[in-house]
């Protein structure tokens, strides 16, 4: 008999530093599962990506067991590695603060794909070019996206 779910959480956390502090401790500790246990695992399958931010989603099961999935790090937050910021812009109408190029918005949608709900790599290099332009990052040089 499969088990039963008992919900979902969805966190995001720096590859390899789960740690039973907040976000992870409440959100866990609230659906009775063990915290430690999570962590342990996290660490371990997320130790290639240290320091940078990843989002998870953790099924947890009525008998206190939980899987879990970790996905890409979120596209603003490989937008600001690729265009060396530290945040999108206040005002991205009026104020740039970075540039980047088609190349760049390419490969990041291509490691993005799977979680987008995109089907061509085209869509999903809108959808890359979209964030970026609301962050404030210009994407320089000619747009390969067909219309």
């Amino acid at each position: 008999m499969a088990k039963q779910i008992g919900g979902f959480i969805k966190l995001q956390i720096k590859g390899g530093a789960a740690n039973p502090a907040p976000p992870v401790g409440p959100a866990l500790g609230s659906k009775g599962l063990n915290i430690m246990e999570f962590c342990k695992q996290f660490n371990g399958r997320t130790q290639e990506f240290a320091g940078k931010v990843l989002p998870v989603v953790i099924t947890y099961y009525s008998d206190k067991s939980f899987d879990f999935i970790v996905k890409t790090p979120p596209v603003a937050v490989q937008l600001m590695e690729i265009a060396k910021i530290q945040k999108g812009s206040s005002e991205p109408n009026r104020v740039k603060v970075g540039s980047i190029t088609w190349e760049q918005v390419r490969s990041i949608a291509e490691s993005k794909i799977v979680d987008l709900n995109a089907f061509t790599i085209e869509s999903a290099m809108s959808m890359v070019a979209g964030t970026a332009r609301s962050m404030g990052i210009t994407v320089k040089g000619e747009s390969p996206i067909k219309n």
